[in-house]
């Protein structure tokens, strides 16, 4: 079944097809930064959006699975298959 989203979620999916830092969420959405924090730590828990952390050794965005929900600026952004899946199917 595919996730419901809603327009705040549907908004921040829109942004994440391409891995993104927060930072740059902030800049292409008018939500407040503690809105837009609230609703990828909701879209993280359904699976729709992973963090990553760059690599310097390997040059690369990795899966970070340590993630640390109070420091979402040291993470960038990016939607699943799922969440992708959702976003396209509104």
């Amino acid at each position: 079944m595919i996730a419901e989203l809603d327009d705040v979620e549907y908004e921040i999916l829109n942004c994440l097809y391409f891995v993104e830092p927060f930072e740059k969420l902030l800049e292409e959405l008018n939500f407040p930064s503690n809105i837009i924090a609230d609703v990828l730590k909701t879209l993280i828990q359904k699976k729709l959006v992973v963090a990553m952390k760059w690599d310097e050794q390997t040059q690369d965005y990795k899966r970070s699975f340590i993630y640390d929900s109070d420091n979402m600026h040291a993470y960038s952004y990016l939607a699943t298959k799922e969440g992708l899946l959702a976003h396209n199917s509104r």
